[in-house]
């Protein structure tokens, strides 16, 4: 493998943490045992998609927790961008509340780190991609290497 060993290590955690804590937030808009989930959701939300702040949680929940299967999946590059996405989407809707103004900092923070995981896995994967594989060396009757 041509991927440096330190890189890798960075991936597999990066990967570990956009992995598991998505899941883990995914599954605890139906608990609310972190937080209350819904004093973050801008009050017109709701009313815009139709549903109530409860029932509009519970589909964010099942969305982080597809993010965080899909980043722990052979599908990391393509997960790692779409967190990124919905981590600026969660950002700007703080930012437009003008509250929550640190869980916003900390969520423009956390895409450039999901930022570097789909970069470091376009490189993890180029670089698994140009490591020689041995080929057997093919015989033939007399001896000889074909």
């Amino acid at each position: 493998m041509n991927f440096d060993p330190d890189l890798n290590r960075t991936w597999w955690a990066l990967r570990a943490v956009f992995g598991v804590v998505p899941i883990v937030a995914g599954l605890d808009k139906f608990l609310n045992l972190l937080t209350n989930w819904e004093a973050y959701l801008a009050p017109w939300i709701p009313g815009l998609v139709g549903f109530s702040p409860e029932a509009f949680m519970r589909v964010v929940g099942v969305i982080e927790i597809a993010a965080g299967i899909l980043v722990l999946s052979p599908f990391t590059r393509i997960a790692a961008y779409v967190v990124m996405a919905w981590l600026l989407a969660i950002a700007g809707s703080l930012l437009v509340q003008g509250r929550y103004l640190d869980v916003a900092a900390r969520d423009v923070t956390m895409a450039v780190a999901a930022l570097a995981l789909a970069r470091l896995t376009e490189a993890r994967q180029r670089a698994l991609s140009t490591t020689p594989v041995a080929v057997p060396h093919l015989r033939t009757s007399s001896g000889h290497v074909a």
